[in-house]
Order: C-alpha cells, then sequence, then structure tokens
C-alpha cells in the first residue's frame, strides 16, 4: 500500500509561534490548552512544567500566565493586566486581526455577524470585543431566523471552510443594504483544506491526524470525507486499526494546524508496519 502526505499539512505558523513561546517561558500557565492537541500538551507539562489552567480564577500562586493561540475574552486580559503575574502573549496574529476588526466596525454602527462555532475560544474572545451584541451563526439557515440591521460587518473563525463562508456573505449581499466583508479566514486554512482535498480525491483512505476538539482538524475530515469515505481522525498512533487499510492501495494522510511531526511521524511509521504484515 502506497501511502502519501498532503502537499500542505501540520503546524501553521500561529502554533509554531506559541509552542515556540511555551518552551521559552518554564514554569507557566497557559489560560485554557494553548493548541487543541492534548499530546503537545502533555509534552510541554513534561518537559518544560507548562501546566494549564482552565481560567483566570485558577491562577492562584502563578507567576506567569501564557494567553492561548485562540485568545481571551478582552475583559479576562484587563483582569491579568492588573494583576501583577506576567503575562505573555501567544495569541495567534491571525486571530488578533478579527479582535481589532469586531472593535473597530461595531464602534462604527455596524452589526457584527460572524461565522463559527459559538462554543469555541476564538469566537469568544472575539465576540469580547464588540461594542454590541453580535450574530454567530454556523449556517445561512441559522442567518434566516435574525432580524438583521442595514449596516453589518462579516467575518469568519479563522478555521472554517471557505465555501460555507461564502455561501453566509451571499445571503448577507442579498439580504442587507450595507455589507462589509473581512475574509479572516487564515491562508494556513486554505492551504491545508485543498491539499486535503487533492490528496482525498485519489486516496481510498484518508486518515486525519489531529485534536478531537480541534476546529481546523475536524474541518479537514469533513473535506476528506467528501471524497473518500474511509476517512478517519486520530490524535495517536494507538487509534489505528488494521480493518482500516485492509485490501487499500493508497492511504492519503494529513493534519492539523496543531499537530506536530513528531505525532505525525509515529503514526506513518504504524501504518507501514501495518500495510506489510
Amino acid at each position: 500500500m502506497e501511502i502519501k502526505l498532503a502537499k500542505n499539512y501540520g503546524f501553521c505558523f500561529g502554533v509554531k509561534r506559541a509552542i515556540e513561546i511555551a518552551e521559552d517561558s518554564r514554569d507557566a500557565t497557559t489560560i485554557g490548552p494553548l493548541i487543541h492537541n492534548n499530546e503537545e500538551i502533555n509534552r510541554l507539562k513534561n518537559h518544560y512544567n507548562v501546566v494549564t489552567s482552565n481560567n483566570i480564577e485558577e491562577l492562584n500562586g502563578a507567576t506567569k500566565a501564557i494567553i492561548r493561540t485562540h485568545g481571551i475574552v478582552k475583559e479576562d486580559f484587563a483582569k491579568l493586566k492588573e494583576s501583577g503575574i506576567e503575562v505573555i502573549d501567544a495569541t495567534c496574529p491571525f486571530v488578533t486581526k478579527p479582535q481589532q476588526i469586531v472593535e473597530e466596525m461595531s464602534q462604527y454602527g455596524y452589526k457584527i455577524v460572524i461565522f463559527g462555532d459559538v462554543k469555541h475560544p476564538e469566537v469568544k474572545g472575539v465576540m469580547s470585543y464588540a461594542v454590541n451584541d453580535p450574530i454567530v451563526v454556523m449556517s445561512v439557515d441559522e442567518l434566516k431566523t435574525i432580524s438583521l440591521k442595514h449596516k453589518v460587518a462579516v467575518i469568519s473563525q479563522t478555521t472554517r471552510k471557505i465555501s460555507e463562508f461564502q455561501k453566509v456573505i451571499n445571503y448577507l449581499v442579498e439580504n442587507v443594504k450595507e455589507v462589509r466583508v473581512f475574509n479572516t479566514i487564515c491562508n494556513a486554512t486554505f492551504e491545508n483544506q485543498d491539499a486535503a482535498r487533492d490528496l482525498s480525491l485519489e486516496s481510498d483512505v484518508m486518515i486525519v491526524i489531529g485534536g478531537k476538539n480541534s476546529s481546523n482538524t475536524k474541518q479537514l475530515l469533513s473535506i476528506s470525507s467528501e471524497n473518500c469515505l474511509d476517512s478517519y481522525l486520530i490524535e495517536n498512533e494507538t487509534e489505528l486499526q488494521k480493518e482500516w487499510f485492509a485490501g487499500k492501495n493508497m492511504c492519503g494522510i494529513t493534519a492539523g494546524a496543531s499537530t506536530p511531526d513528531w505525532i505525525i511521524e509515529k503514526i506513518v511509521a504504524t501504518i507501514r508496519e501495518i500495510s506489510v504484515k
């Protein structure tokens, strides 16, 4: 069986930056998981004593706090600055940008529409920068149930599918007098999604590697599944099942933006062992 890696996959700029910041900040505490990859979070804990808190209230005794790649809500950032704790900001610049857009456009009187998951930490953080209550939707159908203002500014969670964002944009343009569109999906997301789509077209089994709570990894699984029915999302090599590869000729592999090379290499090696048995 042939094994082929996607043209683009794995760590993005923002995640690489956050990992480097964490490695340089021994004995620090992150506000929520630094990235959405449990294996890498455990590595940082074991080798650098970088531990995870669920919120700023759990920072009792901490001297250094790292802001996760997804950012935190504006109010919590202000409290941290006033607390006396050393604040180390690892927010991805591609996440900081939509925060700035939402703050500015809402101050100008635009109703903010965010295409994304309201429960995702990135979206929660971005929402907090609006001076009015933003609208958060996952689909056009949700928009149809909402009364919209005459002036709307729309952004996307950085890891969503561009095709779905386009549908939201089209609906708003058709139904709102003035629409300001800001494409805040990051370049790495575009490249990884396009590469996964291309590889899934020639594969009869696809392995998507990454955190199961990772938005961009779940998008890669969704894209792969459109072309390759036998697509699977795993976090490590122990989740691989031999029957997935029985009778297969081409195994495609991609990985989410929070997936380090050392995990990918272990999974590739395990698949090679399975395929020769």
